[in-house]
């Protein structure tokens, strides 16, 4: 086989992961983006509380989204060495754990809304909104952390085509139900609230109906996991809960920061900073892939695992310079649809060359993190990202001592961009899928 040849032949195992895990990670993050589009109708208020209530539960949320992260390699590992037993108990633990954490996080939230609220800057109007809206979303939280588990299940039997299905379908629920809640009954906000929930708990109960269907196929033990189940997963989580806590301090300190600078602001980096997370997730259909594909190969063909790695970065790349295209030639149009105050527009437009640029160096980032991942090299990505937490937390200081505005706090998410390239390019080079030889067979992977 040629050169072209095998590199077509990755091309097609990268896309026929990748297309349908791009549809499901662009349509989780088009569930905000509806809400925002909605509630941005509703005025400043409203969108600055959704802008603050949705921080909040994204710190619940990807704290816990090892579920996914840390299940994918595992039971890729463990298909492509044959022992489906091992699968299915990983399987049953992480179900078993998304739904304990779950319903934990829903009592706990619903319990502390105001005072986490109020720590986020949020007051009058403003902190009225978003804990009522904070309140109905938790409620979805057992839904979408099992669904989130089923996501990693699925993906690391190599199948992202079924979460697709049920992505879009959770995004059509949330679509109908949006502007029916919102104004035909004339919820307001709550009616954003209710639309999302529900549409997380029919994801969960269709994923449900698909784990009963396939529990053959998959091993899978009507029984309470046992410690030698957990044990993988608690290892994995620990490292990957520490890397997404310290991503959601700085994204919070950054909603922090601009929530004290006003109703606008705040507003602004809502619909700003909901542009560059579902842009972040599309480009992370490549790393869900890096996911799948490094996980199954590194221990049984590292080379291959090597070739797979340079070929998701080179499509990253491409990806990144694809984007900020696109971003480019709608800048003019895009800021209009997610709110109709004038303020709001024009804050939203001094930031989106930020969201614009930042394209090819986000999409290389979130490639070389899924190669990582895949690689189970866990404990790495919690020290690098803890170091770029730092960082940003930092700059985010000096932004709010000197007033620097929206802009200072999109340079500090800059910053921790910056920092999380250096130091994923530097475990490339000098980790398991460097240039150095290949261990004998059956020795354990190093780096």
């Amino acid at each position: 086989m040629t050169g072209e040849q095998r590199g077509r032949s990755l091309d097609r195992s990268i896309l026929r992961l990748a297309v349908p895990a791009l549809g499901t990670l662009a349509a989780d993050p088009l569930v905000s983006l509806i809400d925002t589009a909605f509630v941005g109708r509703l005025g400043k208020i409203p969108l600055g509380g959704l802008g603050v209530a949705t921080a909040v539960f994204s710190i619940a949320f990807f704290m816990f989204n090892f579920l996914a992260y840390g299940t994918t390699p595992l039971i890729a590992g463990a298909v492509a060495r044959g022992d489906r037993a091992e699968a299915g108990r990983i399987t049953g633990a992480a179900l078993a754990l998304g739904l304990g954490i779950g319903l934990g996080t829903t009592a706990l939230l619903l319990v502390a809304a105001d005072p986490l609220l109020r720590l986020m800057g949020a007051e009058s109007e403003l902190l009225a909104d978003a804990t009522l809206y904070l309140r109905i979303r938790v409620l979805g939280m057992p839904a979408l952390l099992v669904a989130t588990v089923a996501h990693g299940v699925f993906r690391g039997h190599q199948d992202t085509r079924t979460p697709l299905f049920v992505s879009l379908g959770i995004a059509a629920v949330n679509l109908v139900l949006d502007p029916i809640l919102i104004f035909g009954l004339g919820w307001d906000l709550a009616g954003a609230a209710w639309a999302t929930m529900i549409a997380q708990w029919v994801g969960a109960g269709v994923f449900a109906v698909l784990f009963v269907q396939r529990r053959e196929q998959f091993v899978l033990q009507p029984r309470w996991p046992d410690r030698r189940s957990l044990r993988p997963l608690v290892g994995a989580g620990r490292a990957l809960i520490i890397r997404s806590g310290s991503l959601l301090a700085a994204f919070t300190m950054a909603t922090a920061v601009a929530t004290r600078q006003g109703e606008e602001v705040v507003a602004a980096h809502q619909v700003a900073f909901q542009l560059w997370i579902f842009l972040a997730l599309v480009v992370d259909a490549l790393a869900i892939a890096a996911q799948a594909l490094v996980g199954l190969h590194l221990n049984v063909r590292r080379d291959l695992a090597r070739r797979y790695s340079s070929r998701l970065l080179t499509w990253g790349l491409v990806s990144g310079l694809g984007l900020l295209l696109v971003m480019a030639a709608a800048r003019n149009y895009l800021p209009d649809v997610f709110s109709n105050d004038p303020g709001v527009v024009l804050q939203v437009e001094s930031v989106y060359p930020f969201i614009v640029l930042m394209q090819p160096l986000n999409a290389i980032v979130f490639v070389w993190d899924g190669i990582a991942i895949g690689a189970s090299r866990f404990a790495f990505l919690a020290g690098s990202t803890v170091a770029a937490a730092v960082v940003t937390a930092a700059v985010l200081v000096v932004v709010q001592l000197r007033a620097w505005g929206l802009a200072g706090v999109w340079w500090a998410l800059v910053a921790m961009m910056v920092v999380r390239f250096g130091t994923l390019a530097w475990w490339h080079l000098t980790g398991p899928l460097s240039s150095a030889p290949d261990p004998s067979p059956g020795s354990p992977a190093d780096g």
